[in-house]
């Protein structure tokens, strides 16, 4: 079936590819949503993708292959929420943090058979660090800064990841405000929206229309 939407090759349950569905579903900016098995990746998505990692966006101007410069194409496009003036001065160091040390230990954490040369304890003190710093931040109010915006979008499924690793762990933790920022979040309609269960993508397939009607 023809169509002149952007395609994007996605994978339900990666965090990379839910704050791009995310910064999509806020612009209301639709999409061919192709969903990629990981472990059997369509030569389409091989082709179009020079990491071979989801997500990645491909447009009529180019491949868009990681996911930030995603959500910023998205909201420039259309922003209707204002995710991106809600950001306030420090959200490019969070969202450097979440991705950088943070995703390190909790990938040290999450899937501790990989790295044997590293103490998953002590991965998870370190990712513990940066969740009491975010903690903090969020501290009486709702989000990370004044209202919603791109930097909450980005962080939420790394931080919804660390929590499901040992979920008893982390509600024991002294993070009242983490804690609701990420019940608050993934209660939103939103993440039940992009979380939406698709059918492995074949080249015959229909195309399937992303985001989904409410």
């Amino acid at each position: 079936m023809p169509h002149t939407l952007p395609v994007l090759y996605s994978f339900r349950r990666c965090p990379y590819a839910m704050r791009a569905r995310l910064a999509l579903l806020s612009a209301g900016e639709k999409v061919a949503l192709r969903e990629v098995v990981l472990r059997a990746k369509p030569a389409a998505f091989l082709a179009a993708s020079p990491s071979g990692t989801v997500p990645c966006l491909v447009t009529d101007q180019g491949v868009i292959d990681e996911s930030l410069d995603i959500m910023r194409w998205a909201l420039a496009r259309r922003d209707p929420q204002g995710m991106i003036g809600a950001q306030g001065a420090t959200s490019a160091d969070w969202i450097t943090r979440c991705d950088g040390p943070f995703k390190s230990a909790l990938d040290r954490t999450k899937y501790e058979s990989r790295y044997p040369e590293c103490d998953a304890d002590a991965q998870r003190a370190l990712a513990a660090t940066f969740l009491t710093d975010l903690d903090r931040q969020i501290g009486a109010g709702e989000w990370i800064f004044d209202r919603q915006s791109l930097t909450d979008l980005a962080i939420a499924p790394f931080v919804r990841q660390f929590a499901a690793i040992d979920a008893a762990w982390f509600a024991a933790q002294p993070w009242p405000s983490l804690q609701a920022w990420l019940a608050r979040f993934c209660a939103a309609p939103a993440f039940e929206r992009i979380m939406q269960k698709y059918a492995p993508w074949e080249p015959e397939a229909d195309v399937v229309i992303f985001p989904p009607q409410a």
